[in-house]
């Protein structure tokens, strides 16, 4: 087998990380949206024992091939080819790889084939599967990206060599490509793949109708076919620029990592990233920025107020607003005593409201708040909070 000793491995990320810290109430009247299919339970119950509301929308959904005979044949051909390099690029796609090859009686095989091989992690948690499998890596990716991963082998190890990859759900052809130009052979092996969610699963439509309506405060991403994926579904609604617009101004994004981040940045979305790439990094960040920047705060002559998410603090008392009173109240609070016009109040409604409209809708609001005189009509000119 061709020398393949690299330098010293990288050190990389630490693992341990620690557990986000606990309060019941942390996000309670926020309303986070999640849109990962595998661990988002993980997500899902991290938000909502904070005392959050969750909306769960999978934009793409991991599928086993219905049979396992593709895979079972790519390991045959990887077992044969004996890699010099292997790049493992998920922790998921390396376990189920293993137990499928286990099931075919190739385990063992496929073990003694990758013995001598130089195995490269994308980041900790394949370096964890690798090692669970009774193998060892000698190198992790500086960024934690299948890019910079093909870096590594591009820049560290001598051209011609025999490289396996395993795919993680998107294949990114343009790394493979990569490979082939400089390298002998290149096999891969696809464990699982992604795939659009089921035609009569509705939750990607209400999803996408909960961002556009302003019903949500946050919503989560943990890769960037998610994100592309909710695009394609808004833009198949007609909803693609009231999706991104709302992105934009009210709804923040939260990303597992820069490559997840990419195509909101694409769409001039600032998304919140995690220092560390983890999911328990993702939650400690959204819990906190949530809670440190998205709580709109007034003083007013009838005491503090402050909007949490859907849920409005008042003097001795707490209401939940529907959307388009939230976004009344959002308004005026912001304008911090300004008077704001008719037509303002009108633009900051989730749908489009002609001036009766805006009354009603200014009417339940002064209803549901219960505080007479805290939103002052100012005669031919709007309203303003009374501050």
């Amino acid at each position: 087998m061709t020398d393949t000793t690299p330098p010293a491995a990288d050190a990389g990320p630490d693992v341990t990380t620690p557990v986000p810290g606990f309060r019941a109430d942390q996000l309670e009247g926020f309303r986070i949206g999640v849109t990962s299919d595998r661990r988002s339970q993980d997500l899902i119950d991290a938000f909502e024992r904070r005392g959050a509301t969750v909306v769960h929308a999978p934009t793409l959904r991991i599928a086993h091939a219905q049979h396992d005979e593709p895979l079972i044949d790519d390991t045959r051909d990887i077992i044969a080819a004996r890699p010099d390099v292997l790049l493992a690029t998920t922790s998921y796609g390396i376990r189920r790889w293993f137990e499928v090859a286990d099931a075919a009686g190739l385990g063992d095989e496929l073990l003694e084939a990758l013995a001598e091989t130089a195995i490269l992690v994308r980041g900790p948690k394949a370096r964890g599967a690798i090692r669970a499998a009774g193998l060892n890596d000698v190198g992790m990716s500086d960024r934690e990206t299948t890019a910079s991963l093909v870096d590594k082998v591009v820049a560290d190890y001598p051209a011609g060599l025999r490289v396996a990859v395993q795919l993680h759900g998107y294949t990114d052809e343009r790394q493979l490509e990569r490979l082939r130009d400089v390298h002998q052979e290149v096999h891969t092996v696809a464990p699982y793949r992604w795939t659009d969610p089921d035609a009569t699963d509705e939750r990607v439509r209400r999803l996408v109708e909960a961002i556009v309506s302003g019903s949500l405060d946050a919503v989560t991403f943990t890769s960037a076919p998610s994100v592309v994926a909710l695009f394609t579904a808004a833009e198949a609604l007609g909803q693609e620029d009231a999706v991104v617009d709302a992105f934009r101004r009210d709804v923040l994004c939260a990303a597992v990592g820069p490559v997840t981040a990419a195509p909101l940045l694409a769409q001039d979305i600032e998304p919140i990233v995690p220092e560390r790439f983890r999911m328990g990094a993702l939650i400690r960040l959204l819990c906190e920025h949530l809670e440190q920047h998205a709580i709109l705060r007034a003083e007013t002559l009838h005491g503090p107020i402050a909007i949490r998410g859907a849920i409005v603090e008042l003097p001795g008392s707490r209401v939940r607003l529907p959307p388009n009173s939230l976004a009344l109240l959002r308004a005026l609070v912001r304008a911090n005593g300004a008077v704001l016009s008719r037509s303002a109040l009108a633009d900051a409604l989730p749908a489009a409201a002609d001036h009766h409209a805006l009354e009603v809708q200014m009417s339940r609001l002064r209803q549901t708040l219960g505080v007479p005189g805290l939103i002052n009509t100012i005669v031919k000119r709007g309203y303003r909070l009374d501050v």
